[in-house]
């Protein structure tokens, strides 16, 4: 993740557990709490991208998308593979049309202040 991680400041839309912002063409996600059911985030985050998102439409090209799981103590009895196709299931069609556009994902677990999820999506520049 770049810039912008620790605080949510100006430019986020969203009141609830999910908020986003555009910075320049990445699209920032976060979302406060952690579960061990992954399937949990999909309808979570896909409805605050169909009721709350007017930012960016989806582009086609490749995008890179970059996935952070950070937690308190013990991590989270979870598959990151799992945490990470039911993101990208569910932010499909609104920032990329179809998930085989991501041309480079990364997914991480680490240790944070708080139990959250951070997203980064932007469009890939070779």
């Amino acid at each position: 993740m770049h810039k912008g991680d620790a605080t949510v400041t100006a430019g986020w839309i969203g009141t609830g557990k999910v908020r986003a912002r555009e910075d320049g063409d990445a699209v920032e996600i976060v979302i406060d709490g952690l579960t061990t059911q992954a399937k949990y985030y999909k309808p979570l985050v896909y409805e605050f991208m169909r009721k709350e998102w007017r930012g960016a439409r989806p582009s086609w090209g490749d995008h890179v998308v970059e996935i952070r799981m950070e937690h308190v103590g013990e991590p989270p009895w979870m598959d990151l593979d799992n945490l990470a196709k039911a993101l990208l299931d569910s932010i499909k069609g609104y920032l990329f049309h179809d998930d085989a556009q991501v041309a480079r994902l990364l997914v991480e677990r680490r240790e944070g202040e708080r139990e959250r999820i951070l997203i980064r999506s932007y469009p890939r520049k070779d």
